[in-house]
């Protein structure tokens, strides 16, 4: 009785463990991201996540674009923007198609020992645009050679600089030749933008 007691608990152990591999949510970066430690530009970015790193999604906070996930041996928050799952065959953008692929509700307490990563803008400073979608891009070797040769100077912005977010107005964009994207330098990163939109398309590390 015993070992046939012994073999029906660990076959209900394998049948857990088999549940719990199942409720996990696979997803893959689309880009280059800061993993930060709370839902929020505010907190310290604990690494960074390259482009088509596989990542466990935890969930996303309700009415929120930030969401939890393990990717590459580290634990925090990243944009459901930039987070592909599978979805009926395709890959699909976790923020365009939470509710369809049923990505679970999560939350977060903040606490008072949370220091920001970077000081935070005085008012009247100028801030990024919100974050939208934008198509990914791979620019070819001889932009960012030619960002090289012209570095420019560098514009100083509150937010992340990341790719989506909408640059304001009054900054000015230098043409690069042959090409249809623009470039600028933001807090000291090089980054190509859209002209039409005047979204940040790529971001140079």
């Amino acid at each position: 009785m015993t070992l046939k007691r012994n073999i029906l608990l660990a076959g209900a152990v394998l049948i857990a463990s088999a549940g719990l591999a199942q409720a996990e949510m696979m997803a893959t970066t689309v880009d280059d991201l800061n993993v930060r430690a709370g839902p929020g530009p505010q907190y310290p970015s604990v690494g960074l996540a390259t482009r088509g790193s596989t990542a466990v999604l935890d969930g996303c906070i309700e009415g929120s674009r930030w969401c939890r996930v393990d990717v590459n041996g580290m634990r925090g928050w990243v944009y459901a923007d930039y987070l592909q799952v599978d979805h009926g065959g395709s890959r699909v953008i976790v923020e365009e198609h939470r509710a369809e692929i049923g990505v679970p509700a999560v939350t977060y307490e903040s606490t008072a020992s949370v220091v920001p990563a970077e000081p935070q803008p005085a008012p009247g400073d100028e801030l990024l645009g919100p974050v939208g979608s934008v198509e990914t891009i791979t620019p070819p070797e001889t932009v960012r050679t030619y960002i090289d040769t012209n570095p420019g100077e560098t514009v100083r912005l509150g937010g992340d600089v990341v790719v989506g977010a909408e640059v304001p107005a009054d900054v000015t964009f230098q043409t690069i030749p042959d090409y249809e994207y623009r470039y600028t330098r933001i807090n000291d990163r090089p980054v190509l933008v859209d002209p039409g939109t005047r979204r940040i398309v790529y971001v140079y590390q």
